[in-house]
């Protein structure tokens, strides 16, 4: 859902009231209503999100660079949550043309040439997103953020081991540092594996993207993983479960939406492991509805 050299879409919560589901969560996480009805999420980087479709979940993924109120979108006691790109930077972000200047973003990303990866350890990256981005979303009326491209860190620096040495720790210190600075918001990591373990703690959910399928680059079409893809990442959302019983997991599926029976099945089988699933399709541009839900 970020950016990162291997997300699979275009983008490829310690605050108060969010700590609510503890490492057993399958049964009872999934019921949030008192009704019966899932408990549910979703993302939506498009412009014209379905206020219709949006107020039926708890928590919703956007982008907070459209020029649009969202307060229509918000649902009874929903949470709101802005993007941010932690380990790359747009093209189209107004702070861009600033940290190109600082010498804060390197190369391109190759699947997302619009991008630069950032460089998580210079300074000039660290103050933009404290002192502009995150409290510029803050403003808007978001209850916190959703960090993406946290992987990129662990990418550039094994791709580069000398050149890149310091990104994960960089990435770890810069999430703490929001935490820091925003101690009532909101946050939602993407993946972001490498340095999980150390700001587990500092977080309050925690996303496990195309955990069962995936858009394939090679094939321009959907896939499902194997199983051992599957467990790969499961075994890391429950170790980090494990340091903060209150992390709420969530997990992202890719795939067609017109086939309704692999999505539902995907929605089953992220549910069964104790997950918070939603499935969508590459762009990641419209709510798709959950089929029966």
């Amino acid at each position: 859902m970020g950016a990162s050299l291997f997300r699979w879409s275009r983008r490829t919560l310690i605050a108060s009231g969010a700590a609510m589901v503890a490492a057993g969560m399958g049964g009872r996480a999934a019921k949030a209503d008192g009704g019966g009805k899932p408990w549910r999420w979703a993302v939506d980087y498009g412009a014209h999100s379905d206020p219709a479709l949006a107020r039926d979940y708890q928590l919703l993924v956007l982008e907070p660079d459209h020029d649009r109120p969202i307060a229509p979108l918000r649902g009874p006691d929903a949470m709101l949550l802005g993007y941010v790109s932690l380990g790359e930077v747009e093209k189209n972000r107004p702070y861009y043309a600033d940290l190109l200047a600082a010498g804060a973003l390197l190369a391109a990303n190759p699947h997302w040439p619009d991008a630069r990866m950032a460089d998580l350890r210079h300074p000039a990256w660290g103050k933009v997103l404290l002192d502009r981005v995150i409290p510029g979303i803050l403003a808007l009326g978001y209850n916190g953020i959703f960090i993406d491209t946290a992987d990129n860190a662990e990418a550039m620096e094994q791709a580069d081991p000398i050149g890149k040495a310091g990104m994960v720790d960089a990435a770890g210190a810069l999430i703490l540092a929001i935490r820091a600075r925003f101690p009532g918001i909101a946050i939602m990591l993407n993946r972001g594996y490498a340095l999980l373990p150390r700001v587990a703690g500092a977080i309050n959910h925690v996303l496990g993207e195309a955990m069962a399928s995936r858009w394939n680059f090679a094939r321009k079409d959907y896939e499902l993983l194997t199983q051992s893809d599957w467990d790969w990442q499961a075994s890391r959302l429950r170790a980090a479960q494990a340091i903060n019983p209150a992390l709420r997991v969530m997990t992202l599926d890719y795939w067609h939406s017109a086939d309704r029976r692999q999505v539902a099945a995907l929605y089953a089988r992220e549910r069964a492991a104790g997950f918070l699933p939603y499935v969508s399709t590459l762009a990641l541009d419209h709510l798709v509805d959950e089929p029966g839900g």
